[in-house]
């Protein structure tokens, strides 16, 4: 059974990326390649900053809130970080968020939805990836990229998507679970060292 989670990677307040990730929740439903679907908001799932003593890749986690995390990422297959671009970048929490673990991230795809102005958030989503191929992730070439993302809001508050968005949503979640069951045998197999 193939887990997908869904990472909101937007902590702020008013932020775009509620909807984005509501619509980009709906698509991966529709898609149908994932039995179960989760989405994490690191506004509600609250880490503190990087508070463990001991590095990550040792998984001798002191604090509650780490072992909840661990658990969490650990029990999905593939994932995808909805991103905003802050200052050419992605965003503070995202990257908390990632280096509390290490070993739950291995052998795992993931897909990168991005949204912004006119660069789409696509300076963020190139960046992010030297930091997830560092934990054994594999972020997959198709991604969303959400240009002037504020014109897609409609007045209710959803995301309306054009035609390139689906698209592009539909050809991740096609790679991402192509290359979830390729690496499946790796996950199982992978020892902590």
């Amino acid at each position: 059974m193939a887990k997908l989670q869904i990472i909101l990677a937007s902590t702020r307040p008013g932020r775009v990326g509620l909807p984005v990730t509501r619509w980009i929740e709906e698509a991966a439903g529709t898609h149908g390649g994932f039995e179960e679907i989760e989405v994490v908001d690191l506004a509600e799932l609250g880490l503190p900053f990087m508070d463990e003593p001991h590095h990550p890749r040792l998984r001798t986690y002191t604090h509650q809130h780490t072992k909840d995390w661990s658990a969490k990422v650990a029990g999905a297959d593939a994932f995808v970080f909805v991103m905003p671009e802050y200052n050419y970048g992605y965003s503070a929490p995202l990257k908390n968020a990632i280096d509390f673990l290490h070993h739950e991230w291995a052998y795992k795809p993931v897909g990168l939805v991005s949204y912004g102005g006119i660069s789409a958030g696509t300076r963020a989503a190139q960046m992010i990836k030297q930091v997830v191929t560092t934990l054994r992730m594999t972020p997959v070439f198709e991604a969303v990229s959400v240009p002037f993302v504020h014109q897609f809001i409609a007045e209710d508050g959803s995301l309306s998507p054009n035609d390139v968005m689906i698209s592009s949503a539909k050809a991740m979640f096609d790679e991402l679970k192509r290359v979830s069951d390729a690496l499946r045998p790796l996950r199982g197999t992978h020892q902590p060292t």
